[in-house]
């Protein structure tokens, strides 16, 4: 692996500054929701907050360019292997998964440019790429779409989780050992944080598959947040999902700043 060539790298880090921003609004906003002030917000609306403020078309018109950069390096990791996945089983699930971020994402900078007046539509909600699990609940029915997302993101949680507890993340940093003590925290809570949103998000999907529901709605993360606020004890957790998903974007920021953009030398 070597170096990445210059026109990634900066596309690469625009991004994780891009999601850093999108999670620190979704994560601040589900605190200030547990404590009864406002309302939950997904990412779609978190990209309206953004727009509704002052100089908010030129935010937004960042965080696309942002989010093309991000969506621009997940295909790159996906399809160049930039990380050494490899093609075994585990390599190829963990690479298809970088694909759907890139779709996934992809979705989120379209309807931003739909705020911007350059695309019509993009509905509001929390979910992201409900155009394609629509488009494959048609052809193979929702139920079974609904069994294989529910295990599909139970396994991206899982991997969120294995990342936190075995610090994974740290073999993708150039930084120092003074600089780790303040990474490690956060990216334990960060990722923690997001694991437990996408393993409620994999409850819901289930749900959806044992109850036959038909409902046309994909679970997403503000219907996440939404269960969670209605669980015993729900504010409380509410709150502290907040406050992870806060971390999760200062995770986020630090990818910005220290993670290691390598690409073959192909590219």
């Amino acid at each position: 692996m070597h170096k990445a060539k210059p026109w990634i790298e900066p596309l690469a880090r625009m991004g994780y500054a891009a999601r850093a921003l999108v999670y620190l609004i979704i994560g601040v906003f589900a605190f200030l929701s547990a404590v009864g002030s406002v309302e939950k917000k997904g990412s779609r609306d978190a990209l309206r907050t953004l727009f509704e403020q002052p100089f908010g078309e030129i935010i937004v018109w960042l965080m696309v360019a942002g989010l093309a950069g991000y969506v621009a390096w997940r295909a790159v990791q996906a399809l160049l292997d930039t990380d050494g996945h490899g093609i075994g089983p585990k390599g190829l699930a963990i690479r298809a998964g970088l694909l759907v971020s890139a779709f996934t994402y992809a979705t989120i900078a379209i309807y931003a440019l739909s705020l911007l007046g350059v695309f019509a539509g993009g509905s509001g909600g929390g979910g992201s790429g409900s155009t394609v699990a629509d488009f494959v609940d048609g052809a193979i029915g929702q139920r079974s779409v609904s069994l294989g997302l529910a295990i599909v993101v139970f396994g991206v949680a899982c991997a969120h989780f294995w990342k936190a507890f075995k610090r994974k993340y740290a073999d993708r940093f150039d930084a120092g050992p003074q600089a780790m003590a303040i990474i490690d925290p956060i990216s334990i809570v960060g990722l923690t944080a997001r694991g437990f949103v996408f393993a409620v998000i994999s409850f819901l999907f289930l749900l959806r598959f044992v109850n036959a529901e038909d409902s046309g709605e994909h679970p997403g993360l503000e219907e996440a947040l939404s269960y969670v606020q209605s669980l015993p004890g729900g504010a409380w957790l509410l709150a502290a999902t907040g406050a992870g998903l806060v971390a999760f974007a200062a995770y986020s920021a630090i990818e910005a700043r220290w993670r290691r953009i390598r690409i073959n030398s192909a590219v």
